[in-house]
């Protein structure tokens, strides 16, 4: 059987066509959801000290009503009326019909530059400004040489210098390891049949085309364990930094080992979950022995910034933190329960949680994803976490702030303006 039953160029001509139309779809959603203004925080800057953290809530709320009249209100209340904010409601891929990686500008324009590779695909485009994202490149630390900071010298790692940044520093093992997250294999839109969402036969992507220099750039696809289409969700890229001391891997998956994640992510991930078309469009499919675990090796490196007023129990020293920051900690550990499923030191507990959000909203389809409930979904560090926007599984949530006034809401916690603002103080630190 062939990959497409459809001619490549009629495909391209009908998706090049619609292309405005899919966009503006999202504009208008994002729009209608959240303040996309740039309004980043007075000296609060992310690790490599080239981009400023943003700041604020940026989730709008239903019209006359207070966050505070919000939080009094019960799950019942809020369905019933229809009041849960929609920047709280899952958000669809820009094209979710059809899925896929999405790259944000930045990534595409220096792939090109450096290995003359497209990542830009002609149906649709990344939909969150850039000001809204994880800095670019992102630093690279390593759990082997701490003292050295970033690694990467303020550069993105590709296949065309990573021996060069990486040489002396990391083993033989670890360099073929790296080597291997840096060589692009086919995935679904990004190959060499007709059945692709680029313009010209590719060798694929990468997994640092996603995770940045080991962290994240805001990537985003489709979770590949759903069905039907509609019921996939939003995956927005996870920060590899820390998998060292993690125990189960995919938001969804819950694999057991670094090795199982890796060699399933080609397997499953990169072909939304459909080995057959995945047989069809040259499927990578590393060896476990010879390949996965230098893989998984190399990831294993990947270490979290520095965190100067945390001591090394993972608690902020009451020395260097500021008193905002001491009642955040409180907060955190406390009322907010935000301690229960991110304990110290490193902020994640390797458990799957259903917050059970479909509480507050009735099933209904938004922009082609059909918003229901959505079931455990794994617990991810906070190590860092000012580094990582967008938050949550799917990216729904913009700032800090809006993770604080979202998990307020669902937890039922009854946050102070105080409490709150403390908490945002506190996980800038982390």
């Amino acid at each position: 059987m062939p990959v497409v039953e459809v001619d490549f160029a009629a495909v391209r001509a009908r998706d090049v066509a619609a292309k405005p139309e899919v966009m503006q779809r999202q504009r208008t959603l994002l729009e209608a959801r959240y303040d996309l203004s740039d309004r980043p925080a007075a000296g609060v800057m992310m690790a490599g000290g080239r981009k400023a953290v943003q700041q604020g809530v940026r989730v709008k709320r239903p019209a006359g009503l207070t966050w505070e009249h919000l939080a009094a209100m019960s799950a019942d209340e809020m369905r019933a009326k229809d009041l849960f904010p929609r920047g709280f409601l899952p958000l669809p891929h820009v094209k979710h019909e059809t899925g896929g990686m999405i790259f944000p500008d930045f990534e595409i324009q220096e792939i090109d530059r450096q290995e003359a590779r497209s990542l830009q695909r002609f149906d649709a485009d990344f939909d969150l400004p850039d000001h809204l994202l994880p800095e670019f490149p992102p630093p690279l630390f390593l759990t082997t040489r701490p003292e050295l900071g970033d690694v990467s010298q303020g550069q993105l790692l590709t296949i065309k210098n990573f021996f060069a940044l990486l040489d002396g520093i990391v083993t033989p093992v670890q360099m073929e390891g790296m080597r291997l997250l840096l060589t692009p294999f086919p995935q679904q839109q990004f190959n060499q049949t007709d059945d692709r969402k680029i313009d010209a036969a590719t060798l694929g992507v990468t997994c640092l085309d996603c995770h940045a220099n080991g962290h994240t750039n805001a990537a985003f696809h489709l979770n590949p364990d759903n069905r039907p289409q509609a019921a996939r969700f939003r995956i927005d890229t996870v920060s590899l930094r820390g998998m060292f001391n993690q125990k189960i891997h995919g938001s969804k998956r819950s694999l057991r080992s670094v090795e199982d994640f890796t060699e399933f992510e080609q397997r499953t991930a990169y072909f939304d979950g459909d080995q057959v078309t995945a047989a069809k469009k040259g499927v990578n499919l590393p060896d476990r022995a010879s390949q996965v675990v230098l893989m998984a090796q190399m990831q294993n490196m990947f270490d979290f910034p520095p965190a100067p007023k945390l001591t090394a129990l993972g608690r902020l020293d009451p020395t260097r933190a500021t008193e905002e920051e001491r009642l955040g900690e409180e907060v955190f550990f406390g009322k907010g329960q935000c301690g229960v499923c991110h304990p110290a030191p490193f902020y994640l507990d390797d458990k799957m949680h259903d917050l059970k959000v479909e509480r507050f909203y009735t099933p209904r389809t938004i922009n082609g994803e059909w918003i229901h409930a959505e079931g455990p979904i794994k617990t991810f560090t906070l190590r860092g976490i000012k580094d990582a926007p967008p938050y949550l599984h799917d990216g729904r949530l913009l700032t800090l702030e809006d993770t604080v006034e979202f998990f307020n809401l669902v937890l039922g916690v009854q946050l102070t303006a105080r409490e709150k603002a403390a908490l945002v103080a506190f996980m800038r630190q982390l």
